[in-house]
């Protein structure tokens, strides 16, 4: 059994500064590489920001905290972080151009037999690879904040080893983490179409003038939220009845929106300076908090509800899931 101790991480930002923090918490040995001293520095504060958060949840012990981040080295040359590793984890932006010359240094600086785990959410990432890394070459793919929310999607390329699979899920496994395994890679995967089609949805909503913002959000927060956290959708749908289900799908008098390419309401926020969380307004306004603020406080209401779930499913159980 290949044994997985020291990882790479290429990529400081939003992912991989988190993925460095997943890995550390499982016991591993990290090197946390970008080209950009600042953003190292500034994935550190991220790291020790999160950290802070899931000991003060009780879900990492503060006697740990010392432990974890002393296994975290922030590097900036590619070759010092790979160089060494069991597992090379890419989180660097969804682009073409750059995943490739990424996956080019790591060829010319890693062992034959390292693993390389793609974070991508909707490339096909195995074309860009060299040729003779595809063997140990895989798909691991998160959603953030991955510290918190336990998916991951391991994807296998045409030339994958299939044991390798095995091996990426059992190491997860064994850190707490819930890997949904694909033989061959499917764009978007499960949770990210879902997403998507969702998304499409709400857009056409928003630009048509039907909802508002918080329409939206209220009815999947109160609504769909609730209910899904406890039995996902396709449980949800034997309590409702699926014949129940069958008569919506003939009754319904709207047709699904077809993807356009962009969105109008979207467009002039962004246009507008409104980008979101990190310059503090997207579809909604967040008055003066922060964004390390906001982030903490989105965090800690996730780990409250991931154990109350957890909780009522031990205490509650719903059945077999075939």
């Amino acid at each position: 059994m290949r044994k997985i101790k020291n990882v790479g991480v290429i990529g400081a930002g939003l992912m991989g500064h988190a993925l460095t923090l997943v890995h550390a918490i499982g016991g591993c040995q990290i090197k946390m590489q970008d080209i950009s001293s600042r953003q190292l520095s500034i994935g550190m504060d991220l790291i020790e920001n999160a950290l802070d958060t899931l000991i003060s949840a009780a879900v990492v012990s503060e006697k740990d905290r010392a432990k974890i981040l002393e296994r975290i080295q922030p590097v900036e040359k590619l070759e010092e972080a790979v160089m060494d590793a069991d597992l090379v984890v890419e989180a660097v932006v969804e682009n073409v151009e750059v995943k490739t010359k990424i996956f080019s240094e790591i060829d010319k600086a890693a062992d034959l037999d390292i693993i390389i785990a793609s974070n991508t959410s909707n490339l096909d990432i195995f074309p860009l690879v060299p040729e003779r890394r595809l063997k140990n070459c895989l798909i691991a793919h998160w959603y953030t904040p991955p510290y918190i929310i336990d998916l991951v999607d391991l994807a296998a390329g045409p030339k994958t080893d299939p044991a390798l699979l095995k091996v990426m899920e059992d190491f997860y496994l064994k850190i707490g983490k819930k890997p949904v395994l694909f033989e061959k890679f499917i764009s978007g995967y499960v949770a990210n179409r879902l997403q998507a089609a969702m998304g499409l949805e709400i857009t056409k909503l928003l630009d048509e003038g039907w909802a508002t913002p918080s329409a939206i959000d209220d009815s999947v927060k109160y609504g769909l939220a609730l209910r899904m956290a406890l039995m996902g959708s396709l449980m949800k749908a034997d309590f409702t009845g699926l014949d129940m289900m069958q008569r919506g799908m003939a009754n319904r008098t709207y047709d699904p929106p077809i993807p356009k390419g962009n969105s109008p309401t979207l467009d002039e926020l962004i246009k507008s300076g409104r980008g979101g969380v990190m310059s503090g307004a997207g579809y909604f306004d967040y008055g003066d908090l922060s964004a390390s603020e906001l982030f903490k406080n989105r965090d800690i209401g996730l780990l409250r509800l991931k154990t109350e779930v957890a909780q009522i499913e031990g205490k509650y159980p719903l059945g077999k899931k075939t």
